[in-house]
């Protein structure tokens, strides 16, 4: 059994794709080839968007946002300490302080009542100026943007959705990637909706968010490539990664469809043993994983090996314990939430191909 059977979706598409590439073959447009401009279409059409940019990875999409944002030193980004590491590392990068937020208990996302008290507690501080949120789609499942966005409002600050792993989800009817100002995915193999290598893509209807963005993609272009109006990054989508996600894309409304038979399924049979996921009235998940909680989960991790049964940790450390932010002065017990469900959390295999049950 496979963790994400990444063998079977090919198989499945492989006639279809192996025709996408081979046509880049044929025009040899590799960087930027029509294929891109004809994804980037599609994806703002499925998200419900005016603008889809396409980038060289998630980790890229979520910088190319910074920079639209302006994100300086001095500046304070708000995220969830029970993440992936890019989330907060794009703000450092940018000189900017991640100020970490604990997870709500239910969903595993950011949790907003404690996102306003870090807010408040930074203003009055007075060290840092609060710009914006980061909110992440964790495990497949849209953040509470409706309380959310309530609360960048409140204190004027940019609401960035990062839909790494929720692209597919959504909210009322309302897709991921559409949320706060700005949005981004990432199209690495294992995410929901995945290529063949890297690949990302960032999503707006600001119009002057979206001229920046396709600048700052290709090294602060202006007129042309040789025309540099701003300090810029090399950030582009290989057209094959294209050409690819336009197939994948083409299937995804039928995969989701099985990730969440196969989340009702584990349900069944799972909810007496563990706390397992659940999705609040109005929001459909992608299932990007199927994350239990367990006491013992090195032993419940065993005995799932034993049984040729694959599982991952997401996530065994959180941002404010991680080496690179120790600086930032954080301790153990600050997010009691997000430090318990890094020592309990584990994932099942979860992708949609699965044909046995648990």
């Amino acid at each position: 059994m496979q963790f994400i059977d990444l063998a079977a979706q090919y198989q499945h598409l492989k006639t279809k794709i192996d025709k996408r590439i081979q046509t880049v073959l044929d025009h040899g447009h590799y960087i930027m080839g029509p294929e891109v401009q004809e994804l980037e279409s599609e994806l703002a059409s499925y998200v419900g968007v005016k603008h889809a940019i396409t980038c060289a990875n998630g980790t890229d999409a979520l910088t190319l946002a910074m920079m639209v944002l302006g994100i300086k030193e001095g500046d304070a980004v708000f995220c969830p300490t029970f993440t992936f590491f890019a989330t907060a590392e794009v703000i450092a990068f940018e000189g900017a302080t991640p100020v970490f937020v604990d997870s709500d208990k239910a969903t595993f996302n950011i949790c907003p009542v404690d996102l306003e008290k870090r807010i408040q507690a930074t203003i009055a501080d007075g060290k840092l100026i609060p710009k914006a949120v980061i909110a992440v789609d964790l495990f497949g499942l849209p953040a509470n943007y409706p309380e959310i966005q309530k609360i960048a409002e409140k204190y004027n600050l940019k609401l960035v959705e990062d839909a790494a792993q929720g692209f597919g989800g959504e909210i009322d009817g309302k897709r991921a990637g559409s949320f706060g100002d700005i949005a981004t995915t990432s199209f690495f193999p294992a995410k929901p909706l995945g290529c063949y290598g890297d690949g990302g893509a960032v999503f707006t209807n600001n119009d002057e968010y979206a001229e920046l963005l396709k600048s700052y993609r290709v090294h602060g272009k202006g007129k042309d490539k040789y025309d540099n109006v701003r300090i810029g990054m090399n950030s582009r989508l290989d057209t094959i990664q294209a050409a690819i996600l336009l197939e994948k894309l083409a299937e995804f409304p039928t995969e989701l469809i099985n990730r969440n038979k196969t989340a009702l399924d584990y349900e069944a049979q799972l909810s007496s043993k563990y706390k397992t996921p659940q999705v609040p009235a109005g929001y459909v998940s992608s299932w990007a994983q199927y994350t239990l909680i367990a006491d013992n989960r090195d032993a419940e991790m065993a005995s799932y090996k034993e049984q040729g049964i694959p599982t991952m940790i997401y996530y065994g450390t959180c941002m404010h314990e991680q080496t690179a932010f120790k600086e930032l002065g954080y301790k153990v017990g600050d997010f009691p939430i997000a430090e318990k469900l890094a020592k309990s959390v584990f994932s099942l295999p979860m992708h949609g191909y699965i044909k046995t049950s648990i």
